[in-house]
């Protein structure tokens, strides 16, 4: 089958060329429709375009074929754009970019890329950085070896030993990977291949046994821990737990003072730790904390006591610590007390302090907590709006915090923070091959008023000499789901757009936690519209407060940010000029009435479960391909991928197909199906980039137009 679906995409790809080729105005593709009823809650949904869930239907095929061939004879005149723009943002990479080194177990391990290389190498060396260079793994060998459009290596882990190295590759981008172990004396890997796994896995102390998690191989859910020897078949590998809940997912790590391995069962509203001494790999778990709805919770370990991060009678969180013997939460005493006005999002913990991550207004702190004496204080950091990141360290013993930073206008850096005297040093900053100075870029941090009044952050940057009020094409970005804050980092590719005049902002919308986790729960399940009506909310502003041209607004956003896509341009289209939806979650009353696609039953405490009749109508309000009305539409580009696990193929599809049925205008409606790729897009560090330049190009095309 594989060799004829080969062969048929090239027919069907060499007839879609021909239709679109006919002289005059390129005619677009028609998918046909096919009446389809979906029923639930006594509610009859007519889905003409439900047959584009038929993988293996060669219409399917040839209807993505003639999609991305019509998009390819659109795009035509854009054609020296794309490869100007391509070669600009991949030449702004440094090629032979590396790592700073991280000290664990004797050794410095790094990651680095050579010239012209697609994946990094991951080395290491013994004691001293001046050492020999032990390459372990050569990311770009591994993808030759594989022979594949698409590969993926993770989960890159080292024995106890120090003599055997775990890794995960994936040659499809269906989220299904591949252990193996390879003997670091000998460069080789051993005989033994486990197939169809996460990449997650955790070496026991013992320096033969790993720990790995299995997915299902429908819904891709991942509930079940395995067991593995060194030099055994994977047949004889142990189950160790199964998650028989389809709403929770497992993941396996262990604790930062190594004694412990950890099981990990979560949901979004729910966790429940298991824990095993380090070094007895075949021991029995215990239950850190029996799971209770509501009740969240995470763990790592230092000098006999467990460190806890919980929302226990804490809506921020807060963090508490318990002995090891008794370990239930009525044993947990405060560590960092519940504030209303502070996020706790992350720790990390040291022999001689604890730092924590923390969110106030919108931008994450990092404060330093000396277990011992005087000494509490925060990182300062300068800029207006910026993104901070704790780097995890292996090591307990060390007096060295590190960290992440960057901004709309400073490239990424890692710093190295001394706890004992406060001096901060900076390791590497990423370099902007070419001309770059972020002295010509200014960068600001300005609120829009929502509907309800909520004042909704907005971080925005653009060029001081491309910059009049008023004048300037303006994308805006957003996500604003599952409580992910969309900081404001630093990508080198945006400068093709802010050089051209673009300015470019992030709409902190809610769903997200840069407020708080109030923030978060105010913009999912029953109030998730207030995600959206934020969005709208901000790009009005940067249209009344003369940061975009009205007739240059545009928008882009992926996954979750794609259903928001989606949704903004049903609520307000004549808004945006244009709009980039990347692996849009669109068909969202369906997907979650089908608890056999992956993600579905984990996220009914995100989105709602449908099977309720509340949920579903607030649900079906929103949905983006149930909302779909006849009307006019902004420009769109809709990217998609063949293999994609987390957003399938064909909601996006779906979506363009039943927009070009029902809309009214002349704009552009453009959709690409990655055919070699899943969710993330192409792989590899240069070729991934293709995409963004085609994203780029699109948008310079019709913010150019536009000011004709």
């Amino acid at each position: 089958m594989r060799g004829w679906n080969l062969c048929a995409r090239s027919l069907l790809c060499l007839l879609a060329l021909v239709v679109v080729a006919a002289a005059g105005t390129p005619v677009p593709p028609v998918a046909r429709p096919v009446p389809h009823v979906l029923t639930a809650h006594g509610q009859a949904r007519l889905d003409e375009y439900y047959w584009l869930r038929e993988r293996d239907d060669p219409a399917v095929l040839a209807y993505l074929a003639a999609e991305n061939a019509y998009l390819d004879t659109v795009m035509a005149p854009a054609t020296a754009l794309r490869d100007t723009l391509y070669a600009e943002i991949v030449g702004r990479l440094v090629q032979d970019d590396a790592s700073v080194p991280e000290f664990s177990r004797g050794y410095f391990y790094s990651t680095r890329f050579v010239e012209g290389g697609e994946y990094a190498l991951h080395c290491r060396r013994r004691g001293s950085l001046e050492a020999p260079e032990e390459i372990m793994l050569d990311g770009n060998a591994l993808a030759a070896a594989a022979g594949t459009e698409y590969f993926a290596l993770r989960g890159v882990t080292v024995s106890s030993d120090n003599r055997t190295v775990a890794y995960a590759t994936d040659t499809v981008g269906r989220r299904k990977y591949t252990w193996r172990f390879r003997d670091l004396a000998t460069g080789l890997d051993r005989p033994e291949a486990i197939a169809d796994m996460t990449p997650n896995g955790v070496w026991a102390e013992d320096g033969r046994t790993f720990f790995y998690t299995r997915q299902d191989p429908e819904t891709l859910r991942s509930f079940q821990v395995w067991r593995h020897e060194l030099g055994s078949g994977p047949a004889s590998d142990v189950l160790v737990y199964e998650e028989a809940d389809e709403t929770f997912d497992l993941q396996v790590a262990m604790t930062k003072s190594r004694r412990y391995l950890l099981i990990q069962a979560s949901r979004t509203l729910a966790d429940e730790v298991r824990f095993l001494a380090a070094d007895d790999p075949a021991g029995e778990w215990r239950v850190f904390q029996p799971r209770e709805r509501g009740l969240e919770y995470s763990v790592d370990h230092l000098d006999g006591r467990f460190i806890v991060r919980t929302n226990l009678d804490a809506v921020n969180f807060r963090l508490v610590e318990c002995g090891e013997s008794a370990t239930g939460r009525s044993q947990w005493r405060d560590l960092v007390p519940h504030r209303a006005d502070v996020l706790v999002e992350d720790f990390e913990i040291f022999a001689g302090a604890l730092v924590v991550a923390e969110r106030r207004d919108g931008l994450t702190r990092l404060h330093v907590k000396p277990w011992r004496g005087p000494g509490e204080r925060d990182l300062d950091f300068d800029e207006p709006t910026y993104s901070a990141r704790i780097v995890a360290s292996p090591e307990l013993a060390t007096t060295t915090l590190r960290f992440g930073y960057s901004s709309l206008t400073t490239p990424d850096s890692i710093y190295d923070y001394d706890l004992r005297t406060g001096t901060k040093t900076l390791r590497k900053q990423d370099r902007v091959v070419g001309a770059f100075d972020p002295a010509w870029y200014r960068a600001e941090y300005v609120h829009a008023t929502a509907p309800d009044g909520a004042q909704v952050p907005v971080s925005l940057v653009y060029r001081l000499d491309r910059f009049s009020r008023g004048r300037n094409p303006c994308l805006l970005y957003g996500y604003g789901s599952y409580g992910y804050s969309q900081d404001a980092e630093f990508e080198s590719w945006r400068l093709s757009l802010l050089d051209r005049g673009f300015v470019f902002a992030i709409a902190h919308v809610r769903g997200g936690s840069e407020l708080g986790r109030a923030w978060y729960e105010d913009g999912k399940l029953m109030r998730k519209r207030n995600t959206f009506s934020d969005f709208v909310a901000c790009g009005e502003h940067l249209v009344a407060a003369g940061y975009a041209d009205p007739a240059r607004l545009f928008a882009m956003g992926g996954s979750a940010g794609g259903l928001l896509m989606g949704a903004v341009v049903n609520l307000a289209p004549d808004l945006w000029n244009g709009v980039v939806a990347q692996v849009p979650f669109v068909d969202v009353v369906t997907t979650m009435l089908d608890a056999s696609i992956p993600l579905t039953t984990s996220e009914y405490d995100e989105w709602g479960d449908p099977n309720e009749k509340t949920c579903f109508d607030y649900m079906l309000s929103y949905s983006p391909y149930d909302q779909v009305e006849r009307k006019a539409y902004p420009n769109l580009l809709v990217l998609t991928g063949w293999h994609d696990s987390q957003v399938q193929y064909w909601e996006p599809a779906k979506w363009v197909a039943r927009l070009r049925a029902r809309k009214t205008d002349d704009h552009l409606l453009l959709l690409h199906t990655n055919l070699e790729a899943g969710h993330g897009g192409a792989s590899g560090r240069f070729r991934r980039h293709q995409e963004t330049a085609l994203e780029c190009a699109f948008l310079l095309r019709l913010a150019r137009a536009a000011a004709d």
